[in-house]
Formats: C-alpha cells, sequence, structure tokens
C-alpha cells in the first residue's frame, strides 16, 4: 500500500493501484539520481571495530606478552640459583598460563551465535556482525512495518452529541463494505467487534474514493445516501446538498478531527443524506497508525540493558512525537531522508555508541552501510541487502530486537568462559611452580596443597587438563550462557561468582583426580 507522504511513499514497478490514478513525474538528470546518490553515500561508509573485540584482542595479547617474558625468564634465574629448568616443563608452563582455553573456544562460541541467527532465518555475514550486535547502545527503528502495523486502523468510533455509537458504528461498517483498502477492512472489523454486523443490500451502489472527492460511500434504494471521508470534504458535501450542519454540529466535528489529527491519527467523518429527513453529521471515525502489541514492554527491557531506541518515520514531528509517546522509546527523527538517517547514525557513533537498524529499499542503504548491525529485509532491494551485514530471510524488522538479544548473549558466554579461563591459572601455579622449583628450593612444599604425587606427574596433571577442560567447556560455548536483561555490573558479579570462582575451584578437583591416575603409571 502506498501513501502520499509517509514511510511508504514509493513507486516502484509492480505498484498496483486500488482507486484514483496516480502521476509521477522525473526530474532528475543523469547521474544526479536518487540511485546515484545513495550510491555515492554507501561509498562514504565505513564501520568501526566494537569495543568488546578491541578489549579481548588486548587482553589476550597482553597476557599471552607477559607469560612469555615470565617463562623466558625463568631459565636464566634457575640457572643462577641452581640449575636449569628443563625445556619440557618451560613449554608446559607456557601452555597452561597463556588463555589457551578461551582462546580455543573463541571459534565455537562465534559458531554458535551464528548458528542461532540462522535458527531464526537470520543470515549474518560475519562472525564480527554478531558480536556487533551484542555491543549496541543504539536502535533505530522504522516506523512503518516495525513499530506500527504500518496501515492505518480503525481504532475507535466518535458520535456526535444525541448520535448513538451503534448508528456511526453501521453507517460507517455500511461505507465501507466495498472499500478494499485496510482503513475500510479495519472499519468493518471495529464495527463487528462492538456488536455490528450488516450486510450490504443488493441493489445499493458503491460510490468509490477519488482524490477530487476524498469521500467513498454508498448509495442505498430510496434516495439515502451515505458518505465517509475527509471532515472538510464532507461538510462541503453537506454544504452543497443545502443540508449544512448547524454551528453547533460543525464546531463540535472540528473539535474532535483536531484532537484526532494532533493526536497522529486521521479522522473520517460519517454522515447521511436521507431526502425526507434532510443531512446529518453522525461523527468521526479514528484511524490511527496501530502500535504492535508488547513493543512498550519490549523497549522498556532495551532501556534496562542500556540501549537507546530511536523512532525513524517520514510523518511530520506531531505524528512522529505522538507514536513515540504511545511506543515508549527513546527517542525519533521525524521527515527522515536517507542524509539525515546517515548523519544520525554518524552522530551517534561519534559520541562512542554503536548503532543498529533494519531497512529494506535502496534509500536505506548508506545508512545500513554505515550502521554497526546492518539489518536487510529479505523482500527488500539489491542495494539495501549489499550495504547490510545481516539479512532476515523472514523480512521481520521486529527481528531486530531478536539479533541485539542473541548477540548479547554472545558476549556473556564469552565472557564467562574467559572469567573461568583466566580463573584456572590460580589452581595451575599451584601445580607447576613447586613442581619446578621444590628441589631448589624446599620451602616450596607449603604451595603444594593438592599434596601431588611428583613433580613429573605435576605437571603431566595441568598439561592433561588444561586439553580436557577445553572440550568439557565446548559444549556451554556451544550452548551459551543463558541471557538474563541485567546491568554490566550485575553481569560482571554474577561471572565472578559462577564462572570466577568454579574456576578456581573446578582445577583442584581435576588436576588432582588426573594426578591419582598418573600416579599410576610407571615412571611417574
Amino acid at each position: 500500500m502506498r501513501e502520499s507522504g509517509g514511510d511508504r511513499s514509493a513507486v516502484t514497478g509492480g505498484t498496483r493501484v486500488l482507486s484514483d490514478r496516480i502521476v509521477v513525474r522525473i526530474t532528475s538528470r543523469p547521474g544526479e539520481t536518487f540511485v546515484d546518490r545513495m550510491i555515492a553515500l554507501v561509498e562514504g561508509a565505513s564501520r568501526q571495530r566494537t569495543p568488546n573485540e578491541i578489549a579481548l584482542n588486548i587482553l589476550l595479547a597482553s597476557l599471552s606478552i607477559v607469560f612469555v617474558v615470565v617463562v623466558l625468564t625463568l631459565n636464566p634465574i634457575a640457572s643462577y640459583v641452581a640449575s636449569p629448568v628443563s625445556i619440557p616443563v618451560l613449554i608446559a608452563l607456557l601452555v597452561c598460563l597463556i588463555p589457551t582455553t578461551i582462546g580455543a573456544l573463541l571459534s565455537a562460541i562465534g559458531i554458535a551465535g551464528m548458528d542461532r541467527l540462522v535458527q531464526r532465518n537470520v543470515l549474518a555475514m560475519s562472525g564480527r556482525a554478531v558480536e556487533a550486535a551484542g555491543d549496541v547502545t543504539t536502535l533505530l527503528l522504522d516506523k512503518t512495518g516495525t513499530i506500527t502495523y504500518g496501515n492505518r486502523r480503525a481504532s475507535a468510533f466518535r458520535p456526535l452529541t444525541g448520535i448513538d455509537e451503534s448508528e456511526l458504528a453501521r453507517t460507517a461498517a455500511l461505507t465501507s463494505l466495498s472499500d478494499p483498502t485496510p482503513e475500510g477492512v479495519s472499519i468493518v472489523e471495529l464495527a463487528a467487534a462492538r456488536g455490528v454486523h450488516i450486510d450490504a443490500p443488493s441493489d445499493a451502489t458503491p460510490v468509490p474514493f477519488t482524490a477530487q472527492t476524498r469521500m467513498s460511500g454508498l448509495d442505498l434504494p430510496g434516495g439515502t445516501q451515505i458518505r465517509k471521508g475527509a471532515g472538510s470534504a464532507v461538510l462541503a458535501w453537506l454544504d452543497a446538498e443545502g443540508h449544512a450542519p448547524s454551528p453547533e454540529q460543525r464546531a463540535e466535528l472540528l473539535q474532535i478531527t483536531d484532537a484526532i489529527a494532533q493526536s497522529g491519527g486521521t479522522p473520517l467523518v460519517v454522515a447521511v443524506l436521507d431526502p425526507r429527513s434532510g443531512g446529518v453529521p453522525l461523527g468521526v471515525v479514528h484511524l490511527k497508525d496501530v502500535v504492535k502489541e508488547g513493543l512498550t514492554e519490549r523497549f522498556a527491557e532495551l532501556r534496562a540493558m542500556g540501549i537507546r531506541t530511536v523512532m525513524i518515520t517520514g510523518d511530520n514531528p506531531l505524528t512522529a512525537r505522538a507514536i513515540a509517546a504511545e511506543a515508549g522509546v527513546d527517542d525519533f527523527l521525524a521527515e527522515a531522508t536517507p542524509e539525515d538517517k546517515l548523519a544520525l547514525i554518524q552522530r551517534e557513533q561519534a559520541g562512542g555508541a554503536l548503532v543498529a537498524m533494519t531497512g529494506d529499499g535502496t534509500n536505506d542503504a548508506p545508512a545500513l552501510a554505515q550502521a554497526d548491525v546492518g539489518v536487510a529485509m529479505n523482500t527488500g532491494t539489491s542495494a539495501a541487502k549489499e550495504a547490510g551485514n545481516m539479512v532476515d530471510l523472514d523480512s521481520d524488522p521486529t527481528k531486530l530486537i531478536d539479533i541485539v538479544r542473541i548477540g548479547k548473549q554472545l558476549l556473556i558466554t564469552r565472557g564467562a568462559l574467559t572469567t573461568f579461563s583466566l580463573a584456572n591459572d590460580i589452581a595451575k601455579y599451584f601445580a607447576i611452580i613447586p613442581a619446578m622449583f621444590l628441589g631448589v628450593f624446599p620451602g616450596l612444599a607449603a604451595l603444594n596443597v593438592m599434596q601431588l604425587h611428583s613433580p613429573a606427574s605435576a605437571v603431566t596433571s595441568a598439561i592433561v587438563f588444561n586439553a580436557i577442560i577445553i572440550v568439557i567447556l565446548i559444549p556451554l560455548a556451544l550452548r551459551g550462557v543463558r541471557y538474563r536483561p541485567a546491568s554490566a555490573s550485575q553481569i560482571l558479579g554474577r561471572n565472578l561468582l559462577v564462572y570466577g570462582l568454579g574456576g578456581v575451584i573446578a582445577p583442584f578437583v581435576g588436576i588432582k583426580l588426573i594426578d591419582l591416575v598418573v600416579s599410576l603409571i610407571p615412571g611417574f
């Protein structure tokens, strides 16, 4: 469905005219067309690295460098004090200390994140896109089809004083029986929901909507005419027929239509012209772009996670403000052009935010290319799908919220396993360090809290545990840590309690059990 202005005004090949006519005029010169402008904007867009990606790279690189330096300096120190440490023991120490566990599990975590997206019919072009979804702090959502249903629907009947609501509902439904538009269908459905069921007379004559009259309706047998349409058009029709409403009716009608318009809705005035009793306006049907159910709660959940939501629309600021307030989004961008969307994303990113958005048209391509997470609809244009780093096969814009949740789960899983991996080193110190220097410094026997059988069995047990724990953690990496909406401090506290403490205790138990088995092998 297309309409003049708003988000859905573009007319493309395959558009079918339901009523009246359309006029299209091409005014751009070659090289200055809309597509040319979009190509220039896409070429100038670039994505940034995510904070988590940068932080993890720094952490793993720093730890690896530190432990390499430590291991390289141990042999000269040991040689000066007593005797050098054997090369196999130094290699074992390096393997146990550097973050090999999390390094081995990173691929499994990334693959699992992409697999969860595929299960929801979303194709990610790269693992970085899934990771970026977890770091998103600003969510740009298109109003039409994402926050609202995209078609104006009847939401209320507002009768004038002295008019029964059921009479207004019955008359409005009669005028809409032959109206194929979503608005007309919704009026019939609303009337049915209010208990009003009608059948059009077989000899009634439908009056289709036209851009000139701005009305539609039905001519009933006996000369009765009923109409619905824009307030000014219906009032002008009654005036032309010689049945002008009273000043009181006109004032009340204008008051109702103005209130509906200011709330972001569309008023449709319903009137009846009877040759015997004259013409009279019955009231107003309130049409509005209905906000989808449950979105307010989901936006509140995103707000609790520290994510700011911004609604993008081509509507005027008055309508945009009303819908944004009803949906519960944090901000809105009205009368948005492709340049406005791109500028908004760049401003957010300049402030340190990571931005995610959905789009399906060529006009969305620059913003999709610039956004850290750009989700293109499968029904969208090739330009949009090329510019984005994810494609939603179901073309459901609300799925962006689920994508963010999957990204959050991926980061939480990686953070939990990183905490567990680093905590493992504490137990490995107590296993390997006493084994290395016990002969030189007998006092280190106090650190042998696990009472391992021998230095050789201690080193072997630590190496075996380091390999086994990777295999054990792969199912957790693939399944992912359960995600609950919470602040960063709460997530960190839970990770330290569960995976930090568990990462300290598990190696003590595991290395001791392995040592009991290794000690049975001759030579240890």
